[in-house]
């Protein structure tokens, strides 16, 4: 069982249960640790378990028949995700991988079910995270459409500071330039010039391996 402290550590959505939610939620949740580059999770699989990031980082995308790979968001420490699948019961339309060492945190969905019709500050987190994951994929369409390589790599940076998804989080990020371009879907090189652009306009401060954002807002709707 998962100890208090730490449930509260990697799940800002746990500190509104109540005393009986919160210990379900403890009694619901293990662990199972990836190294870089291994597969969570592929397209098709049944991961019956809502998923968290505890430590590490780790990008969800879907790959199609004729082999290309889109990366549909990057997830950061803190982050909940797959929802949607428990609540249906269907296998997985994505595939996660990890992108660093990372720790990821597995609620069964027994556990997830009951919260889900027990609770209502559980259930107001959910509406809470369907509304922005919404936006974020909408966001999506369009960076692929309309957005350049700077571009993509400004709105996918900006939805790993999102203060819904990650309200814990200051504004640095840890986080190397070959990470940032695999969620960008851009070369290392690009993404190292991407972030030269955006450092020079203000909206972001780049540090030995780390990212600072200065402006979020204007980040968020960056276009060349």
């Amino acid at each position: 069982m998962i100890a208090p402290e730490e449930l509260r550590a990697i799940a800002s959505w746990s500190r509104d249960l109540s005393e009986a939610e919160f210990e379900e939620a403890r009694r619901g949740i293990s662990f199972r640790s990836y190294g870089k580059n291994a597969s969570i999770c592929h397209v098709g699989d049944r991961l019956e378990s809502w998923t968290g990031v505890a430590e590490g980082l780790v990008k969800m995308a879907t790959t199609s028949k004729s082999g290309k790979t889109a990366t549909l968001a990057g997830l950061r420490a803190g982050a909940w995700f797959g929802e949607g699948t428990v609540i249906k019961a269907e296998p997985r339309r994505y595939e996660l991988v990890a992108l660093r060492d990372s720790r990821i945190a597995l609620m069964r969905r027994s556990t997830f079910l009951w919260l889900f019709e027990h609770s209502a500050a559980f259930n107001r987190f959910l509406v809470h995270q369907f509304n922005e994951r919404l936006a974020q994929f909408i966001s999506l369409a369009e960076t692929e459409r309309t957005l350049d390589s700077t571009g993509r790599l400004a709105r996918n940076l900006a939805w790993l500071f999102n203060p819904i998804l990650y309200p814990d989080l200051d504004r640095t990020l840890t986080v190397s330039q070959e990470e940032l371009g695999m969620l960008a879907g851009i070369s290392r090189q690009m993404a190292n010039q991407g972030l030269a652009k955006l450092a020079s306009l203000g909206l972001i401060e780049l540090g030995h391996g780390s990212v600072t954002i200065i402006d979020l807002e204007r980040l968020a709707r960056y276009e060349a």
